[in-house]
């Protein structure tokens, strides 16, 4: 998947739990998992919004685009 989720990177960084941030951020322990290891299809600006102000950092410190070449080989 070419959206990487580097949420576990910025609580480190903060030196937070996920026990801390997921009573700072009102969202439940299985949702903010799912988020973390990257399973998550989407989420809401206003969640983002929220982890960005718990965390002190910008939306591109957790999420990161890469690229990947989806070409495939003729034949």
């Amino acid at each position: 998947m070419p959206i990487i989720v580097n949420l576990d990177v910025m609580m480190a960084r903060r030196k937070m739990s996920l026990n801390e941030l997921s009573d700072k951020v009102g969202l439940t322990l299985s949702n903010l998992s799912i988020l973390k290891t990257g399973k998550a299809k989407a989420i809401r600006f206003s969640t983002l919004e929220t982890i960005c102000d718990v965390l002190a950092c910008q939306p591109g410190d957790i999420l990161e685009y890469v690229h990947t070449d989806k070409t495939t080989a003729p034949g």
